[in-house]
């Protein structure tokens, strides 16, 4: 009985551990579940990092699960947005990206994704205003003078970009078709790196995301000359359009928007449309972009795929009149 007794217990240990090995991989599974990734294919610091750690707190709690923050910069953005691309198409798995997802095809001859069909557009978030700043140590306060400056000087002169094919080279490489100039490009793995060479002299202007640099700006770091959208910010109300300033041409519209991988499906669509909404109403987000010179949009899925669709076409005209090339 005793030899009984001690086998069925041993037949109980055996069984209770086999059940708890059947269990592991299913709380792993829910596990992964358990938080969304919200993916940032751009470095720390960048207007799309902002947007996306400052909604992230919000957006955990609309969606009822940790949205994590998860920069995944290089190649422009195309590594970050092909992680996501490859997601499960559940909701589990969303990103922050500028209109630089429209101009990476323009731009790279090898994109390991369909800009348009291999993502969900979810949502325009806002509408981001581009500078034209310059370090201090450079002789100019007004476009105008900059212009003089660069034509004295050709090729002398260098503007800082977020990298090959950035929203911030296209838009700077447009600025100089626009006045004629040549301007040396120097590409940085981000706007953080960008930011500090352009206040320690290294490099002489940039057209950057008004978010990056406006503490630097207010406190005399750097000189804001012109903002790239038709309207002047009520962030920097004395700082003139580029259409102001003397290039009645310059048209750069540059916006920030959420997305998931494509063919979501339609009621997880809604829900992640709804939690992006709901965070764009509350005072601590709408203050937070407003000081960061972002308009809010807050658009519905369909109106994001049309602005993707339209501005796919319009970039790839402006990336062509600007001659921007990878180097």
């Amino acid at each position: 009985m005793r030899r009984a007794g001690i086998a069925w217990t041993g037949c109980l240990v055996v069984m209770l551990a086999a059940f708890m090995l059947l269990q592991v991989p299913t709380t792993a599974q829910a596990g992964e579940k358990d938080f969304i990734r919200l993916i940032a294919p751009n470095a720390p610091g960048s207007t799309v990092d902002f947007t996306a750690r400052l909604l992230s707190p919000a957006l955990s709690k609309a969606l009822g699960k940790e949205v994590v923050v998860e920069n995944l910069p290089g190649a422009g953005g195309i590594i970050g947005t092909q992680q996501l691309v490859r997601a499960p198409k559940d909701g589990s798995t969303i990103g922050i990206v500028s209109d630089n997802h429209v101009i990476i095809p323009s731009i790279y001859k090898d994109v390991p994704y369909d800009a348009i069909k291999d993502v969900t557009p979810i949502s325009i978030l806002a509408i981001n205003t581009l500078v034209l700043v310059t370090n201090t140590n450079v002789q100019a306060r007004t476009v105008k003078e900059l212009i003089e400056l660069a034509k004295s000087q050709p090729g002398k002169l260098s503007y800082g970009s977020a990298g090959n094919g950035s929203v911030l080279h296209l838009a700077a490489e447009l600025f100089c078709s626009e006045a004629g100039v040549k301007i040396t490009h120097v590409p940085y793995k981000g706007g953080s790196q960008l930011l500090a060479d352009l206040m320690g002299g290294h490099v002489h202007m940039g057209m950057v995301g008004m978010s990056t640099v406006a503490e630097q700006i207010k406190a005399g770091k750097i000189n804001a000359l012109a903002v790239s959208t038709p309207k002047r910010t009520s962030v920097f109300p004395d700082v003139p359009t580029l259409v102001e300033a003397g290039l009645p041409n310059y048209s750069f519209t540059t916006w920030i928007a959420m997305i998931a991988p494509g063919n979501l499906p339609q009621p997880v669509v809604q829900r992640l449309n709804g939690a992006a909404l709901d965070t764009l109403k509350l005072k601590e987000v709408r203050d937070g972009l407003a000081a960061q010179g972002l308009e809010i949009v807050g658009s519905t899925s369909e109106e994001a795929a049309k602005l993707f669709a339209a501005d796919i076409v319009k970039k790839a005209q402006i990336v062509k009149q600007s001659g921007a090339k990878m180097q």
